[in-house]
């Protein structure tokens, strides 16, 4: 009895009712998701037609049973091939759905969604539910190796399992992929109806084809999916201190950046109503595996930026601070509430997401700055298209591949690839409502008049050019240890570097022990152990370094101590340049105007400490300052009339946590709400406010109703 009224209620909820139509982002997504609407509905689907960048046809697939078996006496062999090639599976059931590209997005339409067969009252009886094994596999593979045929093998296989339906065909199909390489029986998962119910779909247990090539091409994350992209132009990953390839990046399509802001706007309504709890709970999950691989993530930006592992391990530390913020990021949004602002009348304001929000990278900290973009972004609610920086990807990628295992929907968070072209489509997108930037102060400038212009909202810390003020009574060991770390730590590549020294009353105390430190710094590839400083990021960047160099001493600056020539046994076509410090640097030379993003130190000199804060206020770069000194009186001055972003008081580099805002000024930063703390879960946010009364409307005065105007 029960058996017959469970029967029953199978074949109520098996429907065999059409997918849903839509939008997908690729091919493969469309086939899964009819694919599994399929089998919720009782039935299995098959690619009846192809055409893989144009349009795909799926069919229902009752079982595989060819439609005649017998061979007409009149029909030659090379005919009933034919026949058979041309689709001799079972497919007159009518029903047939269509995928077809449009504007690089793939559109789902239902030809025929009906059917002339009962559902599957068990999915599993179903042959492609019972294709091989992992075990199956692996004996393939050793019956092979042994020279057998395909036949031999299917009969051996049949001795264990004789339920199995396969066919020789199938056995060669396993057969081939193995030969080729593409099929890893160690990853190896059988085919189930649940995971996809496309037959001989042998996509999921091949390599995706980015990791095939060599050097491997950086992918694309698009909806939850990482994919090779179409482009056939790549830039090289250069490893600066060897000069090999260690990636090749594609220039993402206009179609695939279309794709990939449709993936963000349509995760979007999903997650923003995900509890912010669950939010959390992801980026607990996300701390946890950022800490798992942080071996991984060093090495990786060692050999694509040329950092040591020691700053590389700092850069992922410094990006895990604000995931470990986000995980706390409730109670900073929590809203304001009046009550009984007028008669039964309350008003409230709470924050909402934005929707889709970019952020583009800088090559100076390859896992930090994507750590402070999407962390706090996407915590928040919105979805998040990110744009590395194309010297030095590999270590976003790898971060988007961990947020994806602890979590993160399909589409909330994205990745392109690119230079000007994909920027410009970044700043123009209708879809995108704001846009994180860390970058050159041209670039910078740049991103954010053509953004702001088409009302996006923009946040952009640019240019770089940082002062330490050295008093006279400063603490000798103490200043210098932190001049030559902040000034040459990470080859001077860091937005926070100690560029400029300013030696009130004279540079001469101070000089011979600063040059004795700088000349026991230690260049070398980055994975050496105890390496001091790395090679710059290119051959590009080292040029630009010695001319601005040159140009300096041109102007009348003297050199100290000269870095450019310094040669490291076993990579003498690296990108290094060793410490260098020019002295009598004026503030009209070329060196001091500009950015040299390198191991430089420049040093000026002051009477005293009004004169060095004035030559500190006259620079345009607004970044971070810090004072040396022993008197509170001097430290007080300089911390009230300096004019910087960022102060530091015997510290070299005053990076505040994540907490505190990550804060600039004059035209080191373009907009109104910075990085970090709580000005950046304010730019990530828009607040809506609330005004709301509840009681009984039948017997009110509607002179009560009214709110104060105030």
């Amino acid at each position: 009895m029960m058996d017959i009224e469970y029967s029953t209620e199978l074949n109520e909820l098996l429907q065999m009712l059409p997918p849903p139509p839509g939008t997908f982002v690729d091919r493969e997504e469309l086939i899964q998701h009819v694919g599994e609407f399929a089998v919720s509905q009782g039935y299995v689907v098959t690619i009846k037609q192809s055409k893989r960048d144009k349009v795909v046809v799926l069919g229902c697939d009752r079982g595989g049973v060819y439609r005649n078996r017998r061979k007409p006496v009149d029909e030659s062999s090379a005919e009933r091939i034919c026949r058979r090639n041309t689709g001799s599976r079972l497919t007159n059931c009518p029903f047939e759905v269509v995928g077809k590209k449009d504007d690089g997005l793939w559109v789902l339409t239902v030809k025929n969604g009906t059917h002339n067969h009962e559902p599957l009252k068990d999915i599993a009886e179903h042959p492609s539910a019972r294709r091989f094994s992992e075990k199956e596999v692996l004996l393939i593979k050793e019956m092979t190796e042994a020279g057998l045929k395909p036949r031999q093998i299917l009969k051996r296989l049949r001795q264990s399992n004789p339920d199995l339906l396969s066919t020789p065909k199938h056995v060669y199909n396993v057969k081939a992929k193995l030969r080729q390489g593409n099929m890893s029986v160690r990853n190896y998962k059988s085919l189930r109806p649940q995971k996809s119910a496309v037959r001989n779909n042998y996509l999921s247990v091949m390599e995706p084809s980015w990791r095939q090539r060599n050097p491997p091409r950086v992918p694309n994350l698009i909806g939850g999916r990482f994919v090779d992209s179409q482009s056939f132009t790549s830039i090289d990953v250069i490893n600066p201190a060897t000069q090999e390839v260690v990636s090749q990046v594609p220039l993402t399509t206009n179609e695939e950046f279309r794709a990939a802001v449709f993936a963000a706007k349509r995760a979007f309504p999903s997650w923003r109503n995900t509890s912010i709890t669950i939010r959390q709970r992801i980026m607990f999950k996300f701390q946890e595996l950022i800490q798992r691989d942080i071996d991984k993530l060093a090495m990786n930006i060692t050999n694509e930026h040329g950092k040591t592992l020691k700053d590389a391990y700092g850069d992922v530390l410094c990006g895990l601070e604000v995931v470990e913020h986000a995980c706390g990021l409730a109670t900073l949004q929590i809203g304001e509430f009046v009550s009984n602002v007028s008669n039964g009348v309350d008003s409230y304001s709470i924050r909402e997401p934005l929707g889709v929000c970019a952020g583009i990278c800088p090559f100076d900290f390859p896992a930090m700055i994507p750590l402070w973009m999407l962390s706090i972004a996407v915590t928040c609610g919105n979805t998040f298209l990110l744009k590395p920086s194309e010297k030095d990807p590999g270590a976003a990628v790898m971060l988007a591949e961990l947020a994806v295992e602890a979590g993160l929907p399909n589409g909330v968070l994205n990745i392109v690839h690119g230079t000007n072209e994909i920027i410009n489509a970044i700043c123009d997108d209708d879809d995108i409502k704001a846009i994180s930037f860390v970058g050159p102060n041209t670039a910078g400038s740049y991103v954010y008049s053509r953004a702001s212009s088409k009302g996006k909202r923009v946040q952009c810390n640019i240019g770089a050019k940082n002062h330490a003020v050295v008093m006279p009574d400063a603490s000798m060991d103490t200043t210098l240890n932190a001049l030559v770390t902040a000034g040459f730590g990470g080859a001077g590549q860091k937005c926070m570097a100690l560029s400029t020294v300013v030696f009130v009353g004279g540079l001469t105390p101070w000089e011979d022990k600063l040059v004795e430190r700088a000349k026991a710094l230690k260049v070398q590839p980055g994975t050496v152990p105890d390496t001091d400083l790395g090679p710059v990021i290119s051959k590009q960047a080292k040029e630009l370094i010695c001319r601005l160099i040159q140009s300096s001493i041109e102007s009348g600056a003297k050199l100290v101590v000269d870095g450019r020539d310094v040669l490291v046994p076993g990579y003498e076509n690296g990108n290094f340049i060793g410490p260098t410090i020019l002295s009598d640097v004026k503030a009209s030379m070329e060196c001091y105007k500009e950015e040299i993003c390198g191991p430089v130190l420049l040093c000026m000199e002051a009477d005293s400490i009004e004169e060095a804060i004035d030559i500190v206020n006259r620079n345009k770069y607004g970044n971070g300052a810090s004072i040396f000194t022993t008197s509170g009186v001097a430290a007080r001055k300089f911390q009230t009339e300096i004019e910087v972003g960022q102060v530091g008081i015997n510290v070299p580099i005053s990076v505040p946590l994540p907490f505190s805002s990550f804060t600039g000024s004059k035209p080191y930063f373009a907009g109104d709400l910075n990085f970090d703390g709580k000005a950046g879960i304010q730019f990530y946010t828009q607040i809506k406010t609330v005004t709301q009364q509840w009681k009984d409307l039948a017997g009110s005065d509607i002179s009560i109703l009214q709110v104060p105007n105030s």
